[in-house]
This record gives C-alpha cells, structure tokens and sequence, in this order.
C-alpha cells in the first residue's frame, strides 16, 4: 500500500524526464529527415504547452485535500471492497476507469460549458508530444467527480489515482505525426493515427474518437472515425485562437459564453449558450461547411463554434 501511495501521488511528476526525453527525440528526428508538417515544434505554441502542463501539476496538489476528501468519502459508502492486492481488481478497474475517461471526454465535447476547460488542450495548430503537455489548468478541480462512482462500487481511491495517471501517461505517445499506422493494434487501441482524428478541425473528423487507451468505447458507441489519405488532418480549432498570450488561451471560450448569455434574448437562449454543445446557436446547428451534417452557412446572426 505503501508503494501504491507513492504512485498515487508521484507517478506524473517522476514521467517528466520520459516526456522530455520523447519531445527531444522527436525534434532532432524531425530536424534530420526535415519533415515536421503539422508537428513542427514553434517556441511560443510549445513555451505555452508547457506552461500549461506545469500549471495542472500544481493545480493537482492545489485541489489534492478536498478531492482525496471526495473519495474517501464515497469509498466509505461503497457496495463491495475491490482490493488493490488482487490482479483481478486492477483488469476491472483498467477497464472501467477507460469507460469513465471516454464518458468525460465525450461530455467535454459536447457540453459547451464543459468545452471551454477542455478546449484548451485543442487550442494548438499544431500536433506533437509537446502538444499532449497543453492541459486544461481549470479541469483537476471537478473533473475528477466523474471516478467517484469507481470508489462507490469499491475500488480503492488510490488505485481509482494511480490507474488516471497511467491512462494520462498512455495517450502522451500518441500525439505524434511520426508513427503512421500500427497494425492491429488499432483495431483495439488508441494510436497516433486515431488522435490525430479526435485533433482534426476537419469537418468529418469533428467530435470523434474520444479513447483513452482502448479505441473499442468509440466503436461500441457509434463515435469513431479512421484516419483517412484523402483528409489531410487540420489541427487546432475550427475557429482558432491564433494567440501565444496565456490568459487569451486558457479562458477564451469562457469569455464567448458569458458574452453570448449576456447578449441572449430568452432563458432558452442563456441556457442553450451553457448547455447546448458548441456548434449551438439560436438560429440552430452552426456547423462548418465540410462537416457532414452541414445545412446551411454559418450567418452574421450566429455564434460560430470556438
């Protein structure tokens, strides 16, 4: 139990010489064969990923006290006792904390309130491990009331901490334009290709393949998309940023909520511009021209999607 607390609590912190060590590779390699295309490696889009990243390991341990409180205290109330000194718990709780990730994620997406602290992480233009550091700062502060249900039904909170961690660490690797396809692998994982997807502004790429570590979430629920040659991937957002400045990045779809609600002529409208996912507008779906439920242009009237 001992080690299973140093894991709960160091586990990110002793990846980063991992992290380094990848970025560093994947930039000399990118130097040597002189292709970068989406990856290049831009000094303000990668000093802003890694700000960001810092900033959510302190915003862990700033929000550590009342969010070990929450478990503790669901796992008081638990249905059954899942031990983490058994091989078993640890299969059952790989799965079931990869369902919970892909049920946030997909909610992230689509509930625009929800979309302005995840945005953040699709702000960059561009795709690479640098990338992956570009974490929310405003998400470890209730993100993680999704896993409670996992100390409800028994699992241990520091398994519950540990198994989030190992799953963050898993999808590091896979924001890279340097691994093409992978096999068969793909047809069970989460790879480089399928994220490249979820990263797409593209239209058809747009809300799909929202995997932790296993791709199967996407394809039992109707949300997967494989990466196709006649779509090369535009990375960012379908309206972006197009700013380094850190505040700009990290609350940018904040202030287009609370200027949309101020602006809104009804409550439907203040709820909708909360609620509704983010292609939502009063005038109805404001979808982008290549995405496949486009029906109409996007008009003055209506709010495009951040």
């Amino acid at each position: 139990m001992d080690l299973l607390q140093w894991l709960s609590q160091w586990l990110l912190v002793a990846a980063i010489p991992y992290f380094v060590l990848l970025m560093v590779t994947e930039f000399v390699a990118q130097r040597r064969d002189g292709k970068a295309a989406g990856g290049a490696y831009v000094a303000p889009d990668i000093a802003v990923s890694l700000t960001m990243g810092l900033g959510k390991l302190a915003m862990i341990a700033l929000c550590a006290g009342y969010t070990a409180t929450a478990f503790a205290w669901v796992y008081e109330h638990r249905v059954f006792t899942l031990s983490p000194l058994t091989w078993w718990t640890w299969v059952l709780l790989f799965f079931a904390d990869d369902l919970v990730y892909y049920i946030y994620h997909r909610a992230a997406h689509r509930v625009r309130f929800l979309w302005a602290e995840h945005v953040n992480h699709h702000s960059s233009q561009h795709y690479n491990l640098g990338t992956a550091l570009r974490q929310s700062l405003i998400g470890p502060a209730y993100v993680f009331v999704y896993w409670l249900p996992l100390a409800w039904l028994g699992f241990h909170p520091l398994a519950i901490v540990v198994q989030m961690a190992v799953s963050l660490l898993y999808q590091y690797w896979i924001h890279t334009e340097r691994i093409t396809t992978l096999g068969w692998f793909e047809a069970v994982f989460n790879t480089p290709s399928h994220h490249r997807v979820h990263h797409g502004s593209n239209g058809i790429y747009l809300d799909r393949n929202y995997a932790g570590i296993l791709i199967i979430w996407d394809k039992l629920f109707g949300t997967f998309q494989p990466e196709r040659a006649d779509v090369p991937v535009r990375y960012g957002l379908v309206h972006n940023v197009d700013s380094y400045f850190l505040p700009k990045v990290i609350f940018h779809e904040w202030l287009l909520i609370v200027r949309r609600v101020l602006a809104a002529r009804s409550w439907r409208e203040r709820l909708g511009w909360i609620f509704g996912p983010p292609e939502w507008s009063p005038q109805g779906p404001q979808w982008p021209p290549d995405h496949p439920a486009y029906r109409q242009r996007l008009s003055p009237a209506a709010e495009p999607r951040a």
